[in-house]
């Protein structure tokens, strides 16, 4: 078996430590993938089990860094342990988080149908007994937000950037 310039061999997958296949390339802030041997941002970790409210602290650190796929792993990792009968919120917040992470990369029909059905997922959620604002989070004014930038977005109106159109998840 042959390697690459970076030294990988040719062919190898990416292991993590439990063996699971990993793609251990470097990546921007838009969570794109780069060469190998690129400087990246530093991932952000998965499976962290954090309190909801922490969970909604990082995430909007990260959505005001201009770091919209770093948002959606903290709300996958919120999505995946937190209890079922929230599941939705998360899911739903984390569609939202990565269709500002297309519409800033500029896949327009991926980011605006995103961004519409995370706004469908929160407001579903929050009309099945949930809660308008759970942790603090305005889910209609999330909605408003992404239904807004996704007719933006198809409209071609202008570039999106992450960090200037990042949603407030708490007003």
């Amino acid at each position: 078996m042959g390697s690459t310039s970076s030294g990988r061999p040719t062919g190898a997958r990416d292991r993590d430590d439990e063996g699971r296949a990993r793609n251990a390339r470097p990546r921007d802030g838009l969570g794109r993938p780069l060469p190998y041997g690129a400087e990246g941002v530093a991932r952000q970790p998965e499976g962290v089990l954090r309190t909801p409210e922490r969970s909604v602290v990082e995430a909007q650190e990260l959505l005001d860094a201009g770091k919209p796929f770093h948002a959606h792993e903290v709300f996958e990792d919120a999505w995946k342990s937190g209890p079922e009968e929230e599941r939705g919120l998360w899911r739903g917040l984390a569609q939202l988080a990565v269709g500002l992470t297309h519409a800033a990369r500029g896949n327009v029909t991926g980011g605006a149908r995103l961004l519409r059905r995370g706004a469908g997922a929160v407001e579903e959620w929050a009309s099945r007994g949930g809660r308008a604002r759970p942790y603090g989070m305005d889910l209609g004014g999330l909605a408003a937000w992404a239904r807004q930038l996704a007719g933006e977005v198809e409209r071609g109106d202008t570039a999106v950037d992450a960090r200037a159109r990042a949603p407030r998840l708490r007003p």
